[in-house]
């Protein structure tokens, strides 16, 4: 077995076959049943984030001497729910999972002193957003090359200066984590950095955003204009871009597979119910196939995803597996997604059915680098 494709175990531990089970029960009574509700009134449920709350996952990759729960860097468990809540709504999802990505980046990438704030804004009895701001407007967003630039001044501190967009929360957040163009003192360029502040700093501004697909997620595009940041406010020094983004791209591909398991198990059913001509039109070769190809995708996307997850836990260079899980979400997310369309007929164009809003997330796929981090 080459290096590149090493051997991984596909059995849950102990501890994660319970995570999946609450996670998928939650998913099932919490997410699922309000999820057109939600998307009809582009507004999450009232008391829904709170209830995320006793999931306590933030709490797991948090030092015990920080009030977490000690369990480390996670990918594949992080995975595993990722792809459980997706099940239930990507866009609830998004939210309860954005503050867990700041979380995961500063755990692995922060301060001392930035941990300690993380742990103390976002560990609470009750829910506190967070998110990260990685995406610009535009055509494209080259992570490696962004538009937002922190400027270092001669004492340290820095100047912020950029536009973001599908920033979760935006001026509700208790934090933002904003990557941009670190430039020093010099001029020299020092690569993407992140920096760690809180929205209400003079200088920020937001303004919601609305797309076709997400609508529940409050979305919101951010504007930095000279915003004076303290010297301690940037991630070390040791901040490794594409490993971020390797950890993105899987996090991003779970939520595909996540939601792509419930278009398949909607239209499964859908077609073994649904008689035409005095006989369910399961019976009929080109709907048959059309299912099973939506499963075989579907397994070989999960597969993939697995595979860079476990590489990601073994601390190996996942980079390769992660681009193209990402890749492959974004196809068959899409393909599944229309698919699924496709197969209830007229009824797929109706908002009676489920299918069309899961149809609109899945077209987000390929924008939502950045937001979770597996």
């Amino acid at each position: 077995m080459s290096e590149s494709a090493p051997m991984f175990d596909l059995t849950p531990t102990e501890e994660e076959f319970m995570t999946r089970e609450v996670m998928r029960r939650f998913a099932a009574e919490e997410m699922a049943p309000k999820a057109r509700a939600a998307d009809e009134a582009a507004s999450l449920p009232d008391d829904f984030l709170q209830k995320t709350v006793e999931l306590g996952l933030n709490f797991m990759p948090v030092p015990e001497a920080l009030g977490g729960v000690g369990a480390g860097h996670q990918p594949i468990s992080n995975t595993l729910t990722i792809e459980d809540l997706a099940q239930g709504d990507m866009s609830m999802a998004l939210a309860v999972l954005a503050p867990l990505a700041v979380i995961n980046t500063v755990m692995k990438w922060g301060t001392s002193a930035q941990q300690t704030r993380v742990a103390d804004t976002l560990l609470l009895d009750q829910f506190a957003p967070a998110a990260i701001a990685l995406l610009e407007p535009g055509l494209s967003c080259d992570p490696a090359n962004l538009s937002a630039t922190a400027q270092q001044q001669p004492d340290g501190t820095w100047h912020l200066s950029g536009k973001k967009s599908l920033l979760p929360f935006g001026p509700e957040a208790q934090l933002l984590l904003v990557f941009a163009k670190a430039v020093s003192t010099a001029g020299e360029s020092l690569g993407t950095r992140g920096f760690l502040l809180a929205p209400s700093l003079a200088g920020c501004s937001f303004t919601r955003e609305q797309y076709m697909g997400l609508r529940p997620l409050p979305l919101y595009a951010a504007n930095f204009s000279d915003v004076a940041l303290p010297a301690d406010a940037v991630l070390r020094d040791d901040f490794d871009l594409e490993q971020f983004l390797s950890l993105s791209r899987i996090a991003t591909a779970a939520l595909a597979v996540g939601t792509c398991q419930s278009v398949l198990d909607y239209v499964k059913d859908y077609v073994n119910e649904r008689v035409a001509f005095g006989e369910p039109i399961s019976h009929r070769q080109s709907v048959a196939f059309m299912v099973a190809d939506m499963a075989t995708e579907l397994e070989g996307l999960r597969l993939m995803v697995y595979r860079a997850a476990s590489q990601a836990e073994q601390g190996l260079d996942c980079s390769r597996m992660a681009y193209l899980a990402h890749r492959q979400a974004v196809k068959v997310g899409m393909k599944i997604g229309t698919d699924g369309v496709q197969l209830l007929g007229g009824h797929g164009f109706t908002r009676e059915h489920p299918v069309e809003l899961w149809y609109r997330n899945l077209r987000a796929l390929a924008i939502l680098t950045g937001l979770v981090v597996a």
